[in-house]
């Protein structure tokens, strides 16, 4: 690479940096004015906000004593809270051996009342079996005789047997 190439690379290179450096020095004169306009409108509120200061002061004592009360009632809350589980697990358990108890109980007394209706029932069916046979069946067996013995009468009380003219509707169909 020739010399005058070289310097003449260099010599663009040089005007480029002193492009960016105009560049920048003007966006430093335009932060400068910004910064002059921003300081301008903030120093009016410089006073306001130095008068809020103690106000935020007191606040923010203020929340710190009532973050220390809530911190204490939500420390004896927890407390309480705790206890009150332990308590509630105690009188579960004890409601559960209660429930367990009585369950294991009335399934005792089912069985037993199980067994008694059982025991009922066949005693019951054994009186009507008694029943039946020692007072319906002879109480049937003299309807038999009663009722054999009135055919009896009634035939050898009736001399003729029915004429024609007396036979009734259902006699005439076989006639």
């Amino acid at each position: 690479m020739d010399q005058t190439a070289l310097l003449y690379i260099m010599t663009a290179f040089v005007i480029i940096a002193a492009i960016a450096l105009c560049i920048q020095a003007g966006m430093l004169v335009a932060l400068a004015k910004k910064t002059k306009e921003l300081q301008e409108k903030i120093i009016p509120l410089v006073p306001k906000v130095e008068s809020l200061v103690p106000r935020v002061e007191s606040l923010i004592e203020t929340s710190r004593s009532t973050v220390e009360q809530s911190r204490k009632q939500i420390n004896q809350i927890a407390t309480l809270t705790s206890e009150i589980l332990v308590s509630t697990k105690n009188q579960l358990n004890l409601v559960e051996e209660v429930v367990t108890d009585a369950t294991a109980r009335a399934k005792v007394q089912l069985e037993r009342v199980d067994l008694v209706v059982d025991d009922t029932v066949s005693r019951a069916h054994e009186t009507v079996v008694t029943v039946h046979n020692g007072v319906m069946r002879p109480l049937k067996e003299l309807n038999g005789v009663i009722a054999g013995l009135r055919a009896a009468l009634s035939f050898l009380a009736r001399n003729n047997r029915t004429t024609v003219a007396q036979a009734t509707s259902d006699e005439e169909m076989f006639i």
